[in-house]
């Protein structure tokens, strides 16, 4: 009966989400048939302009990339129904102490690339840790803490980066150049992608692994769904709380790090890159499962390079995939809401077939 129900949910939950999609695609054709003065060509631009170059498809899997580090933490948080966003100020910190700590320890050779992605990993589990233990602690309220935190954390950060890892030499504010030792090798000649993609998918697995696998995990998933039944069953919850937003933080500045070695020269972010929302993002088209992560970043990365395709060869700007975002998570929020009605009719469906049996 639990299999049926989980089953019949399972697919409610993906049907009304791909639904959510449809939709969100035909408002923005529609928007764009309205606003462009060549809507045929527009649109064709949006939607084969990830494919129209090795360039642009490179720029579809790299940010991709990107977006699975992001959205695997902020899986592993809203998991255990906390909605800490610290994931952004963490990918933010992250990137700029690895790039600390490759610039600024004569790292030798292995180590050079090991160590700031660790420093990243730890940076961003400490930042995610403050949410996770004024909830945990004090009922603080995650949304509000996390939020303010962000903000504390940019400016900590741009402190820092002026006064102590600056390079003095470069016109720009931004960090001394990282060693080669320190650069993640390129993985496709004449793209964007790095290795990185390659811990991406490997923090996939282990994110399945740990959610589903684990004591821990399952720890993790009843908390969210239930919080007195986990008080009731002996979990300890507020050990949980804390484990769960560390796990989070972690990977969210690991990703940090992989951007900044992977993609740069030198740390030089003078704002929040805004990677932690496009992780939020990821994370609701995933339904909080690490397992569809990459397709909901690929989704979202292959929208992005498709509008940016389109804005630089039409007469549509590439900000109306904010737009489509924006209808995205609005209607795949509702379809949330549908879900959980839907449970109670799965649920004393199952009760009754169960009698009937």
């Amino acid at each position: 009966m639990l299999e049926k129900l989980q089953n019949k949910n399972v697919w409610f939950s993906s049907a009304t989400t791909l639904l959510a999609v449809m939709i969100s695609l035909i408002i923005a054709f529609i928007l764009i048939i309205i606003f462009s003065d060549n809507p045929a060509k527009s649109i064709f631009d949006l939607l084969t302009g990830p494919f129209s170059s090795q360039r642009n498809f490179g720029n579809v899997i790299s940010m991709a990339s990107t977006f699975t580090f992001t959205g695997i933490a902020i899986c592993i948080m809203f998991q255990a129904s906390l909605f800490n966003v610290a994931a952004e100020g963490a990918f933010f910190m992250g990137a700029m102490f690895a790039a600390a700590a490759a610039t600024m320890w004569n790292l030798p050779v292995g180590l050079a690339l090991i160590v700031p992605m660790l420093v990243g990993a730890v940076t961003g589990a400490v930042i995610c840790y403050i949410p996770g233990v004024l909830k945990a602690k004090f009922n603080a309220d995650e949304l509000v803490s996390s939020l303010m935190l962000n903000y504390i954390i940019l400016y900590l950060g741009l402190y820092l980066l002026t006064n102590y890892i600056r390079d003095p030499q470069f016109g720009a504010l931004a960090s001394y150049q990282l060693p080669q030792d320190s650069k993640i090798a390129n993985l496709i000649p004449g793209t964007s992608v790095n290795f990185g993609v390659l811990i991406a998918v490997l923090l996939v697995i282990i994110s399945y692994m740990f959610l589903y696998r684990t004591k821990t995990g399952y720890s993790v998933r009843v908390l969210g769904q239930n919080k007195d039944y986990a008080n009731y069953s002996g979990i300890q919850v507020a050990k949980v709380i804390i484990l769960s937003q560390l796990a989070g933080g972690a990977i969210a500045g690991l990703g940090g790090a992989v951007e900044v070695m992977g993609m740069y020269s030198r740390f030089q972010w003078t704002a929040l890159p805004g990677y932690g929302w496009d992780g939020v993002i990821v994370a609701i088209l995933a339904g909080n499962k690490p397992q569809l992560v990459p397709i909901a970043a690929l989704f979202l990365a292959y929208l992005r390079i498709g509008a940016n395709v389109m804005a630089r060869s039409g007469d549509i700007p590439s900000e109306l995939i904010t737009v489509i975002q924006a209808i995205m998570i609005i209607l795949v929020t509702a379809s949330a809401l549908l879900s959980r009605i839907k449970k109670k009719v799965i649920i004393k469906e199952a009760l009754a077939d169960g009698k009937t049996n």
